[in-house]
């Protein structure tokens, strides 16, 4: 059975990459099988400019102040020395704290600093501020966690900050401000933030409907177990459940609650799950299927109404979009159909890309493959934790095929590490 296992992966990666170089994936707007892709023209940052357009310190950004690390706290150990020659640190203490930052700060300095010798042959980059142990920064500043750095050239070249300041944007830091005329300010989320914002899952105190009557946990689904779901054409019926794409036991995750109000339901999810919303204003277009972090009050998602046979699906307008905590695991089941009604709320079974069509297909060889084995196997033993390695497959070749922009940038933080 091992030995069927191993072939059966095999099969997958040559299925899957065929499918993914003639499917659409190849028309997108990365590198399309056969197209030279061209570079994407870059536009400097105004004096005074911070991306994204919000508060530093809010969600949409680096996130909030978790407090000053000191090199005596227990924190310290949080933070990592960089040593990449390419880098220059000004260090004018001369303690070595500008090396200091968290691994995320590390990694975006660290592929900026490629950026900037690719940008400017000779030059590299340059850090004049790092982490902060005397207090010289503001009250609260990221500073004091080794979540921000301030930057320049090493030429010292201002002609050169606003298009520095937009390839540290590129490079995938939080948030980036033209501070000064003299330097850059850069600043990164905390290392537990983007963990728990990251996947695309449920909680496990959600709840799916069973063919046999009554619901389940979501935690608590094996293969063999028929859920509700929904076709094409928005009929209901029940789909087998195969997998989870992702499982997180007693996780903390931050979740994006969709409430409705007629009917009142309520829907907890990770920011780069897709949910479905009606057309607007009862238009023939075809349902489209947003990141959660997109939906917003007054758009209408699709919930079940009736009971037994007489149950179908109706648009429900969305009162309010929260955020809120829950500390019960993480779980993006995978069902045949590629949808699922998770507490009455129909909502894809995909995540990281806003195309549901494209994920379905793609996912096409993993739901065979579930299929043969259930034909062949009598146990319905869980899932295995973790990142599903199918779906760390397609979020490499993603990578290869899109433009980052096509990707929620919290959608498999974890798989892609």
């Amino acid at each position: 059975m091992d030995e069927m296992l191993v072939l059966a992966r095999c099969l997958l990666v040559v299925l899957v990459s065929s499918l993914l170089m003639g499917s659409g994936l190849a028309c997108g707007p990365g590198r399309g099988f056969g197209k030279r892709r061209h570079p994407k023209k870059l536009t400097p940052l105004a004096y005074k400019q911070f991306i994204p357009n919000v508060a530093e310190k809010t969600l949409g950004a680096s996130g909030r102040y978790e407090g000053k690390i000191s090199r005596n706290s227990e924190r310290f150990k949080e933070l990592t020395p960089n040593y990449n020659p390419d880098i220059i640190f000004k260090d004018e203490e001369n303690t070595g704290a500008d090396r200091l930052m968290t691994q995320r700060c590390k990694d975006k300095l660290n592929a900026l600093a490629i950026s900037v010798m690719n940008q400017w042959p000779g030059v590299k980059l340059r850090v004049t501020e790092g982490w902060d142990e005397d207090g010289h920064h503001s009250e609260e500043s990221l500073h004091y966690e080794g979540r921000a750095v301030d930057i320049t050239t090493s030429d010292r070249d201002r002609s050169k900050y606003g298009m520095l300041a937009r390839l540290a944007v590129e490079a995938g830091f939080d948030w980036v401000y033209y501070e000064s005329k003299a330097h850059i300010h850069c600043s990164v989320k905390a290392e537990n933030s983007v963990a728990a914002k990251s996947g695309g899952c449920f909680p496990g105190s959600a709840t799916v409907h069973l063919e046999q009557g009554g619901t389940k946990l979501v935690k608590d689904l094996r293969p063999g177990d028929r859920v509700l779901s929904a076709d094409d054409q928005g009929r209901l019926l029940y789909s087998d459940f195969l997998t989870f794409l992702d499982r997180d036991d007693g996780a903390t995750k931050l979740f994006y609650a969709i409430e409705t109000r007629e009917p009142r339901e309520r829907l907890l999810l990770t920011a780069a799950h897709l949910l479905f919303v009606a057309p607007r204003n009862g238009s023939g277009a075809a349902r489209r299927a947003l990141f959660a972090s997109r939906v917003r009050p007054g758009q209408r998602v699709f919930v079940a109404a009736g009971r037994g046979g007489a149950r179908s699906l109706r648009a429900a307008a969305v009162h309010s979009v929260t955020l809120r905590e829950e500390a019960t695991g993480a779980y993006a089941p995978l069902t045949a159909h590629g949808t699922i009604l998770i507490d009455r709320v129909l909502a894809s079974c995909y995540a990281v890309i806003e195309e549901h069509g494209w994920a379905h297909r793609a996912f096409a060889p993993l739901r065979l493959a579930h299929a043969l084995l259930a034909a062949l196997r009598s146990d319905r033993a869980p899932p295995a934790a973790g990142v599903h390695w199918y779906s760390r497959l397609l979020y490499r070749l993603g990578t290869w095929l899109l433009d980052a922009e096509a990707l929620h940038p919290l959608g498999v933080a974890r798989a892609a590490s």
